[in-house]
């Protein structure tokens, strides 16, 4: 699946790269390591470079996400003899229902070389099905691995290193060069890892408020959390729970940044006194 059909041209709108490498495509199905009768899902399958394989390995199910049409009879002349158990939907993965896929007990297992433009946000996506999902594995520019795999005090640590880490464990694998793709991208990617908690090490009373305290304790990342968590929680209650407030957001524990959440929940469930 190296080559490419005639006619087709990476489109820059959609951010595609195509993988043609196939020492990297092994390595990336190793480290996968699909097997018989599992629900694979595929997201961007783009020339197919990993579906094959895929197929082969798994001799299950896989649905494929892809968003360009035109792409889709392609892969459905190229993968005909797999009908009974390769699916494919056309959709835009940043919008598309991924529990419509769940059929049986078995999770889903997702892979997919993601388009660098809309990364972070279908990541953010795939995390609220996280319950549905065994494992993830995807290729990314190489700073998002960076920023998904960071801890405390590390300039690559955030938002999304920090909810990607509360709902799973985080393990980046390999670098890929730009060559191995076509057109080659201007920068390095990598094969990350996620496989999501059966229950999180430090469940957060309100999802929705833990991402609310994360997304504005980064809201400038220069200033101290007195100043970016000032509309939601006061110095002296960050004292109180063991933190300084004199800290940048970036120096903070996924478990402290918890701890301020669960604070918040708790003042919001606590009744006014009458006067």
């Amino acid at each position: 699946m190296s080559n490419k059909p005639a006619g087709h041209k990476a489109r820059k709108r959609f951010g595609q790269n195509f993988l043609h490498d196939q020492g990297v495509i092994g390595r990336i199905i190793r480290a996968i390591n699909p097997q018989h009768g599992q629900h694979m899902v595929e997201i961007g399958p783009g020339l197919g470079a990993l579906t094959e394989e895929l197929l082969d390995a798994c001799q299950g199910e896989l649905d494929v996400v892809e968003l360009d049409r035109d792409l889709i009879p392609v892969l459905r002349t190229q993968f005909f003899r797999y009908a009974d158990t390769f699916n494919i939907h056309e959709a835009d993965a940043l919008k598309f229902d991924f529990t419509a896929l769940k059929q049986d007990e078995r999770p889903l297992r997702v892979v997919g070389n993601l388009p660098y433009n809309i990364s972070t946000p279908l990541i953010f996506h795939l995390l609220s099905f996280n319950g549905l999902i065994q494992d993830m594995h995807f290729m990314l520019q190489k700073e998002v691995v960076d920023r998904l795999a960071a801890g405390p005090g590390d300039n690559h640590y955030g938002r999304l290193g920090i909810m990607a880490q509360y709902y799973c464990r985080v393990e980046p694998l390999f670098i890929v060069p730009p060559g191995a793709f076509s057109p080659a991208p201007k920068v390095d990617s990598a094969i990350v890892r996620l496989v999501p908690y059966a229950q999180p090490p430090y469940p957060a009373k309100d999802v929705k408020q833990l991402q609310n305290v994360v997304r504005t304790a980064f809201g400038q990342r220069r200033k101290t959390l007195r100043n970016n968590l000032k509309p939601l929680i006061s110095a002296d209650r960050l004292e109180a729970l063991g933190i300084d407030p004199g800290l940048r957001p970036e120096r903070l524990t996924l478990a402290q940044f918890v701890a301020i959440s669960d604070a918040l929940s708790d003042a919001a469930d606590t009744p006014c006194e009458p006067n």
